[in-house]
């Protein structure tokens, strides 16, 4: 093979690997683009996908939820219309919480704010909305809100580990992960439904299974807010791993 041959192959190689270097470039993230660079009016909104959208629908059921449980705080304490509508609230969240994934999937359109958005709708709804349940129907002692605070906090950092180590869980054929690390926080449903059946049997306030104990002193507690550490606790567990339907 002659020099200006070998040269020649030697370039046709390299701008071979050149182009295999562009193919492999980050693909054009519109959304990104937008959110960095636009000034416009309702730039935030024009940048959102329709599964955002839906991802606000769930926080949105957690905040009304909290202020359901605050106006029967408000109200007669023997009217549970509003107690009642707190708690329904919360499932009614987990609804747009599937139904804003299976949007994002049909569409095509996952991003990386949705999933920012998706954690922090589900604190509100699935952390704090039932805790202030639980403070509303009478679990408020000093304790018991550091007791809430936990479970509340666990919830965060549950929801925090997971948006970072989402990608290294491993993923079945079909791209998604095989499992959860620690319960899901819409589990905390569970103690929805249980909060739900205490108050249709009017154990709440004074009524509250468990009593409390050490009543009178700064150690005074509802034993039962141990339910609610307990669910932290499994949340955060990193050995615990939940197989996904």
């Amino acid at each position: 093979m002659s020099k200006r041959t070998s040269t020649a192959a030697a370039n046709g190689a390299a701008a071979i690997s050149d182009a295999s270097d562009i193919k492999e470039e980050p693909t054009y993230d519109k959304q990104k683009d937008l959110l960095s660079n636009e000034m416009g009016h309702f730039s935030l909104v024009r940048a959102m996908h329709l599964a955002d959208l839906i991802t606000e629908l769930n926080g949105l059921c957690g905040v009304l939820s909290i202020f359901s449980s605050m106006r029967y705080l408000i109200g007669d304490p023997n009217d549970h219309g509003n107690i009642y509508t707190a708690l329904a609230f919360l499932p009614l969240g987990l609804f747009f919480d599937f139904f804003d994934g299976k949007v994002a999937r049909w569409r095509n359109k996952s991003s990386m704010m949705g999933q920012e958005l998706d954690s922090l709708a589900d604190l509100i709804s699935f952390g704090v909305g039932p805790a202030v349940v639980a403070f509303a129907i009478g679990i408020r002692t000093p304790l018991d809100h550091l007791c809430l605070a936990f479970f509340v906090l666990c919830g965060l950092t549950r929801l925090a580990r997971f948006n970072v180590t989402a990608q290294m869980i491993p993923k079945d054929s079909t791209g998604k992960a095989q499992y959860f690390e620690g319960t899901p926080i819409p589990t905390s449903l569970a103690l929805d439904g249980l909060m739900a059946y205490w108050v249709s049997n009017g154990w709440i306030h004074d009524a509250i299974p468990g009593g409390v104990w050490f009543a009178g002193t700064i150690l005074e507690v509802h034993p039962i807010v141990v339910l609610f550490m307990i669910h932290g606790c499994l949340m955060t567990s990193k050995t615990l791993h939940v197989p996904k339907p």
